[in-house]
């Protein structure tokens, strides 16, 4: 049986009950004049149509009992990868040599995070990988969930709470898979949200978990709902992998991409739209859109556009995606968004348009050398990581193949995008790049960024450094308005040793995120913490480290 020294929740479930004929959405595209630009053209627009629903919330039965039949060492979370990994025959950009300045920032806060031991002792000995990364910030609290544990700090880094399993700020059993975590404080409703990946204990059923708690802190009781995602359709069951969370004034949106729990096959990738007002206040009844298995540009969507954590009132939800669809590099992104919102709590059908822009170029990253060991670490791929709204634009940024000036050599580094999006009656009508550029330096690895803007253009970025001198580090960047380039990476937190060698997954992604009373961004990112953090047999000993980095 397992222990709960703590329980979060009200015990509650969806079932989900989807409105409108058939799942394959309508796609119709549109070539405009330019309101105020007679004969000039605008950039093609595409419009989706997308199933309403509602889920009803019921009682949920009592949790499974008992452990797992056999400790396991188990990869945490699945990526559908578009090529698999780094080719010499990719486009490979070259960074310019313009670059910011030094960084004399200190951070504000530096503290060691929820770690691969913290998650060994929560989950019957088994050791994750890798952590994907969660964090947000509200009231003086810092939460902090990875697989498969969570924390809740001061924001001195005093642990309140835990380490507790990821499972229960969820509410589901020991046996149950979970993944992918992330979450948010919003300060205008004063309102906790997360999201997570489930499959149940014998991975022939799946849902996207959402955990709401309406208060100024997160320490008292959660309600859940759960989305169920198993689908019946080609290579089902099916789960929803990596919901990406994003929000606004409106509604809470997840993007995920869907394919079998057993076998090869990708359904294809998703948006969803839940009422916030309804989530905030506990509704019995939720309302939702869906709009799944995306295309564009005549492809099938395989990694879902990244929602926007939005700061203020937007005009729009937006997204932003990156377009390598055959894994050799590319050099445009698509700009998504979602207008006529209020829409989804009516029963209606909000829009959903994009369009696609020029970018710099980017490409797959090699993998990734470290200090002490053979073994390189998994850079991942080139998907969009992670998307910001505030003042009018939205910020991204991805790992990509990059060549920094002055190095004779291919590494990764990070290429971020700072958009402009344009709002019409019927949608977006176009996009401008405001300011793009890399994150780099000679000789390194820039592993998994997050960029955190502020409203007056400045923003930071974390990462992992890694290098063959060098440990897996939590590192981070300063943009500084008006300039165009971060400048040089900046060591907050230097690895204590290589990384499991037989273990070299990492990542999925870092996280930042906003402070709710000063102009600073709190972030978290994935390096090799001291030994006391790492798991006990040096299996999977990945750690977690927690900035607060001032913006203005």
């Amino acid at each position: 049986m397992k222990s709960r020294r703590w329980t979060l929740g009200v015990a509650v479930a969806a079932s989900l009950a989807t409105m409108g004929a058939g799942l394959m959405p309508a796609a119709a595209q549109a070539s405009a004049r330019e309101s105020g630009a007679p004969g000039r053209t605008a950039p093609r627009v595409t419009y989706y149509t997308g199933t309403r629903g509602v889920t009803h919330l019921l009682p949920r039965s009592a949790h499974p009992t008992g452990t797992p039949s056999a400790v396991q060492v188990i990869s945490k979370g699945a990526r559908l990868l578009p090529s698999g990994h780094f080719s010499p025959t990719e486009a490979v950009p070259s960074a310019p040599a313009l670059a910011g300045p030094a960084t004399t920032t200190t951070p504000l806060a530096n503290f060691n995070g929820v770690s691969s031991r913290d998650s060994q002792f929560t989950n019957y000995q088994q050791k994750f990988e890798p952590p994907d990364q969660g964090l947000c910030k509200g009231n003086g609290f810092v939460l902090e969930p990875v697989n498969s544990a969570y924390r809740i700090y001061t924001t001195t880094g005093r642990s309140l709470r835990g380490p507790f399993n990821l499972n229960d700020l969820f509410n589901v059993g020991g046996q149950e898979f979970t993944s992918d975590p992330r979450c948010w404080y919003d300060p205008t409703t004063q309102t906790w949200f997360a999201t997570n990946v489930f499959l149940n204990d014998r991975f022939n059923g799946s849902a996207t978990l959402i955990a709401v708690r309406h208060s100024k802190n997160p320490l008292g009781l959660w309600n859940q709902y759960q989305i169920r995602t198993t689908d019946i359709a080609n290579g089902c069951p099916c789960f929803a992998d990596q919901p990406r969370i994003g929000i606004d004034q409106t509604n809470l949106y997840i993007t995920d991409d869907e394919f079998s729990i057993t076998g090869p096959q990708f359904l294809g990738s998703e948006i969803w739209a839940f009422n916030k007002a309804e989530l905030v206040a506990g509704a019995t009844k939720l309302h939702f859109v869906r709009f799944p298995y995306l295309r564009i540009a005549g492809h099938l969507v395989t990694t879902a556009p990244q929602p926007a954590l939005s700061n203020g009132t937007p005009n729009a939800e937006y997204f932003l995606q990156s377009l390598d669809f055959d894994g050799q590099g590319a050099h445009r992104i698509a700009v998504w968004a979602m207008t006529n919102r209020d829409q989804v709590a009516a029963g209606g059908m909000p829009t959903l348009s994009n369009v696609i822009i020029n970018s710099e170029s980017y490409a797959n990253p090699p993998g990734a050398p470290q200090k002490g060991a053979s073994s390189l670490l998994n850079s991942g791929d080139d998907r969009m990581q992670q998307t910001a709204s505030i003042n009018g634009t939205t910020w991204g940024e991805l790992t990509t193949a990059v060549q920094p000036a002055g190095d004779s050599q291919v590494r990764s580094g990070g290429a971020w995008f700072q958009v402009r999006p344009a709002i019409g009656s019927r949608g977006i009508t176009g996009a401008q790049m405001v300011r793009q550029g890399y994150i780099d330096a000679v000789g390194q690895y820039v592993i998994y960024p997050a960029v955190q803007p502020d409203a007056a253009g400045n923003a930071a970025a974390i990462f992992t450094l890694t290098s063959k001198s060098r440990f897996p580090s939590a590192a981070f960047a300063i943009l500084k308005a008006p300039q165009t380039a971060f400048g040089p990476p900046a060591v907050a937190a230097p690895g204590s040793g290589p990384y499991d060698p037989k273990a070299t997954r990492w990542g999925d992604y870092s996280f930042a995120v906003p402070d709710d009373t000063s102009d600073s961004a709190w972030m978290a990112t994935e390096y090799m913490p001291p030994k006391s953090s790492q798991t006990t047999t040096g299996q999977r000993n990945w750690g977690t480290r927690v900035l607060e980095i001032p913006l203005g």
